[in-house]
């Protein structure tokens, strides 16, 4: 997904430099999309790993008493 986010970006600048607004003005957005999405994921993925690691750490008090 990266890559994408990388390749939609370069597109833009080299669209933006010729002058091709519609094309720039696109990957740009299409670009911007991406990068909301992967920032969701990370998020996503953090949340789920502290929730993660606080219950086996709450699991792991339960079994030593």
């Amino acid at each position: 997904m990266l890559e994408w986010i990388v390749i939609l970006l370069i597109v833009a600048a080299i669209a933006s430099l010729l002058g091709f607004r519609g094309v720039a003005g696109a990957s740009a957005g299409l670009a911007r999309i991406l990068i909301f999405i992967v920032l969701a994921g990370i998020l996503l993925l953090l949340l789920f790993g502290v929730i993660a690691v606080s219950y086996t750490h709450l699991r792991a008090h339960e079994t030593r008493e």
